[in-house]
């Protein structure tokens, strides 16, 4: 899977009261929109993790998407 990133984008991800927040700029939302739109092409199960050392920001907790049946 090959994911195309936008230039200067920013996406963090926490737990507030309970439910996962995903906050992003322009360019993070358009990443997220081609990360997802690759997963959907791939077979059930595959699967990307984000984290605070690959790509979101600082203190982000980790996301895992996966494409399910």
């Amino acid at each position: 899977m090959e994911f195309k990133w936008e230039n200067g984008f920013k996406i963090s991800v926490r737990i507030e009261c309970g439910q996962v927040v995903v906050s992003a700029n322009r360019e993070g939302l358009l990443s997220l929109a081609n990360h997802l739109k690759a997963l959907a092409e791939e077979e059930p199960g595959v699967h990307f993790h984000l984290d605070e050392y690959n790509s979101l920001e600082d203190n982000s907790v980790e996301l895992t998407v996966e494409k399910a049946e």
